[in-house]
């Protein structure tokens, strides 16, 4: 099983040039390990380091001063918060133990397969409604669908103050409490749903794949859950698929994707537009002292024609592409858009996206790897303090499209604005579900007799996502070469 990192080789002489022990800061206090990894993996890495007083080379000027700094906080998460974390940095994250926070990346979780928005009531009252089971797990067995609502759990009526233990608390067990919309009033009716939260899962993002034939137009469709590089092959061959049926136009909803790796996006990029090696698909801008290691080739992802296993790209050509997005629509999905404008009409369908422009690294621990400190490697899971077991998802740089546009922290606008309506939520990949049928309206230039007014928004305040070890992430997985100058 491949995870998200990057493979680095870095200079003997780089590591001991960045190396804060060699500063004469070497901290041997066991309380503060944690702390102490977290402000040496930041200064080294972090995409804000020189924004960040505390993160300055020369900020402590003693060993002394700096573990009584480390130990200004005795909660690990309330010491990167607090101190650490520059105050623009919405996305960085962490976990107590880099096990689980890395089995995420590779999609693998404990999990029941719903995935469901909630919203606010009066009274603070809270309901549920679901926006899609994931195929193969625990959800797809039971009688529980797209477009369903609960107000409650375990019997108890959900609210502001409980919902947090009752669906995102110890229990792997819980069951729902189904209600019905009616007159824009949810009302309990009698229907539970059981579910059990089944240990590795995990999914494949590639849930539906589709060929419509619309007055002699053939349009594909694709819903994409997230960029996993596991199942690279499993999206070529989708493309392979649509590229077969002879579609001439793509509609690619990520309208839930939060995310995921660089490398997987660029290869559904070139499966979308071509398989130009000549074409800029990105480059990476890094903090100051780690940009200057690097040649300007190094830093630049161009458009390939094969996969990470050789295989050739089913590449669609296309002009044009439609995309599908909400708020939810994160980081790698954001990535694929900015990728792509320069070269073809990228027209979203939906809300505006999240606004996560930065990439991330996995940072453990580990700071006697070669050429590489901090930087999680599979390979070198004993080597990791085995007394410190935190992670770090910190942002280390940014991604610019091949004419240097990186600034959309606040997220993309659509073309087409469509909000996801609770009355009338459709199913997902049906030519009636209503974002996917208003892009098979612009596309074909027919507007039918269809009324697209959204009866009653859906506004999300919380998803299980935001609960996850690692949220909107986007991570660079691709090799580098970094040089000392």
């Amino acid at each position: 099983m491949k995870k998200n990192y990057i493979t680095l080789l870095f200079a003997a002489l780089f590591v001991l040039a960045c190396n804060k022990d060699d500063d004469g800061l070497i901290t041997t206090a066991t309380d503060v390990q944690t702390q102490d990894f977290m402000w040496k993996s930041m200064n080294l890495w972090y995409f804000w380091q020189a924004d960040v007083d505390v993160l300055a080379d020369d900020r402590f000027s003693s060993d002394e001063e700096y573990t009584n700094f480390l130990r200004s906080e005795s909660d690990p998460a309330n010491f990167f918060d607090n101190q650490l974390r520059f105050v623009e940095d919405r996305f960085s994250n962490y976990s107590s133990d880099y096990e689980d926070f890395t089995n995420f990346l590779s999609g693998i979780t404990k999990s029941n397969g719903l995935s469901f928005g909630l919203i606010a009531l009066e009274n603070d009252n809270v309901v549920g409604y679901v926006r899609y089971v994931t195929p193969n797990s625990d959800a797809a067995t039971k009688d529980i669908f797209r477009g369903e609502f609960f107000t409650g759990v375990d019997g108890q009526t959900l609210t502001l103050n409980n919902y947090i233990d009752l669906l995102f608390g110890e229990n792997d067990t819980y069951t729902l409490n189904m209600a019905d919309l009616v007159n824009d009033t949810f009302t309990p009716n009698d229907k539970e749903v059981t579910l059990t939260k089944q240990e590795g899962f995990q999914e494949n993002p590639i849930f539906v794949v589709n060929t419509f034939d619309v007055n002699g137009q053939k349009i594909g469709y694709i819903y994409y859950n997230r960029f996993l590089n596991e199942f690279d092959e499993e999206l070529n061959d989708a493309f392979g698929q649509l590229k077969a049926q002879g579609i001439t136009d793509l509609v690619l909803d990520l309208r839930y994707n939060p995310g995921g790796s660089v490398n997987t996006t660029r290869l559904m990029a070139s499966m979308i537009y071509g398989t130009n090696n000549n074409d800029l698909f990105i480059k990476q801008r890094w903090n100051p002292k780690i940009q200057a290691s690097f040649d300007d080739s190094d830093l630049e992802d161009y458009f390939t024609d094969r996969t990470g296993e050789g295989t050739s790209i089913n590449t669609l050509n296309l002009s044009r592409v439609f995309i599908i997005t909400t708020g939810r629509s994160a980081s790698a999905s954001e990535l694929i858009i900015n990728g792509l404008d320069p070269y073809m009409d990228v027209i979203q369908v939906g809300t505006t996206t999240t606004g996560k422009n930065e990439f991330s690294l996995t940072m453990v621990d580990d700071p006697g790897r070669s050429g590489l400190p901090y930087v999680y490697s599979p390979s070198r899971e004993s080597s990791i303090n085995p007394e410190n077991r935190w992670a770090l998802q910190p942002l280390v740089g940014r991604n610019e499209n091949s004419v240097g546009f990186s600034d959309y922290t606040a997220g993309f606008t659509p073309e087409i604005e469509l909000e996801e309506d609770l009355a009338n939520l459709g199913v997902l990949g049906d030519i009636n579900e209503p974002l996917l049928a208003r892009a098979i309206e612009e596309i074909t230039g027919v507007s039918g007799k269809r009324d697209f007014t959204v009866r009653k928004p859906a506004r999300p305040f919380a998803d299980p996502e935001v609960f996850s070890p690692v949220k909107d992430n986007m991570i660079l997985d691709k090799p580098l070469n970094l040089k000392l100058k």
